[in-house]
C-alpha cells in the first residue's frame, strides 16, 4: 500500500476487544496499521471510520476472514517504507538491505522501540485484555517529524 501518510497509528493484539480509548488515541491518524490478531473483523471495520487500515494476520486470527489478510505487508507512506508482521521472531528479511526504514510487529504484548543497522523496529504492545502485569498500549508514528517521533499511549 502507498500513502501519503504523516501520522501512522499502531495497534496489535486486540484479541477480539476494541476498546474506547484506543479509537480515541488513534483519531487523527492519517493511516492504520493493525499487527496481527485483531481477532475479529469487525475491529478492523471500526479502525477503517478513522483511517484506512492496513492488517496483517497473527496466530489467533482464524477462519475465511483471517485467511484473507496477508502474512506480511510493505506500506509506502512518502518515502519511507515499512514492512509489517505479527511475529518478529518470523522476520526473515534483512531489513536494511531490503530497503525498509522500519519494520512493525506485535505478538509479544510488549512495546518496544529499538533501531539496529539505521532501521526503526517497532512494536505498539497488546490493546486487547490485559496479559499478565503488561501495560495496554498503541503507538502513534509522525513520519513528518525528523527524527520521526514515537508516542506509546496508555489506554487501560
Amino acid at each position: 500500500m502507498t500513502t501519503g501518510a504523516g501520522v501512522v497509528g499502531l495497534i496489535s493484539d486486540t484479541h477480539g476487544l476494541l476498546r474506547e480509548e484506543a479509537l480515541r488515541a488513534l483519531e487523527g491518524s492519517d493511516l492504520i496499521i493493525h499487527a496481527g490478531d485483531a481477532g475479529d473483523p469487525a475491529i478492523l471495520d471500526h479502525l477503517g471510520v478513522l483511517a484506512p487500515v492496513v492488517a496483517v494476520r497473527g496466530n489467533i486470527d482464524k477462519g475465511a476472514w483471517a485467511s484473507a489478510l496477508p502474512m506480511t505487508a510493505v506500506v509506502e507512506a512518502g518515502s519511507v517504507v515499512m514492512y509489517v508482521l505479527h511475529n518478529i521472531r518470523e522476520l526473515d528479511l534483512d531489513a536494511a538491505a531490503g530497503g525498509f526504514q522500519i519494520v512493525i510487529s506485535g505478538h509479544s504484548h510488549k512495546p518496544e522501540r529499538t533501531e539496529r543497522s539505521g532501521v526503526l523496529y517497532l512494536n505498539p504492545g497488546s490493546a486487547g485484555p490485559r496479559r499478565f502485569k503488561l501495560p495496554v498500549t498503541v503507538a502513534r508514528l509522525d513520519l513528518k517529524r525528523s527524527p520521526w517521533q514515537v508516542d506509546f499511549i496508555d489506554i487501560s
